[in-house]
């Protein structure tokens, strides 16, 4: 398979060194292995699924995987392109917790109106749930995703109107220890290096 001989050029490159916290080398080997797994250049869905399935193979990780590709798929034309999967994953793996949260507000925010309601929390968070399968021991109160997205909002929902805007997310966040697990660990550190498939490591 591969596609070896496919090279950035050189406006690509330099727009990401100045874009993203790759250095040169980096974003050449990563553009490499991009398309060593996607010839064409485009990663689809359900491949990007694929990967997610491989690290959780004991639950259900179709769900989540697709609301982390409509987060990396910035274009919204159904794939994710080498330029896309760079920027995110920058953030993702090099940003700031600040950076990494806005871009997590994102993946919460399905309608992008600026706020998380219950109902869009409760989607990712079931997903999540899906995801891991029994392999989470959760505390009582948390036990399901209806009553972890309660304990969410008592805690980030400051002014009590049943939705979170981005600040009031980012300051939960931080007092949250959960949230910042859970995106470092399902999502940060999966998509940090996807190339490498589990029986590889």
């Amino acid at each position: 398979m591969g596609n070896n001989g496919v090279k950035m050029n050189k406006e690509e490159l330099n727009e990401l060194l100045s874009t993203t916290y790759f250095n040169k080398k980096e974003l050449q080997q990563w553009f490499k292995d991009f398309y060593r797994d996607c010839p064409s250049g485009l990663l689809p869905l359900e491949e990007f699924q694929e990967i997610y399935q491989q690290f959780f193979p004991h639950g259900n990780p179709v769900k989540f995987a697709g609301y982390v590709f409509r987060a990396f798929d910035s274009n919204k034309d159904g794939f994710i392109s080498f330029r896309e999967f760079i920027r995110a994953l920058s953030i993702t793996s090099r940003g700031s917790l600040d950076e990494k949260l806005n871009w997590a507000f994102s993946l919460y925010d399905l309608d992008n109106d600026g706020y998380i309601t219950k109902s869009e929390m409760a989607e990712i968070v079931e997903a999540i749930y899906s995801m891991v399968g029994n392999l989470m021991e959760l505390p009582k109160d948390e036990d399901t995703p209806k009553k972890r997205v309660e304990k969410i909002f008592q805690q980030m929902d400051v002014n009590l109107d049943e939705k979170l805007t981005l600040e009031e997310f980012r300051e939960g966040s931080k007092s949250d220890a959960w949230i910042v697990h859970a995106l470092n660990l399902y999502l940060f550190g999966i998509t940090y290096e996807p190339q490498k498939r589990p029986e590889e490591v």
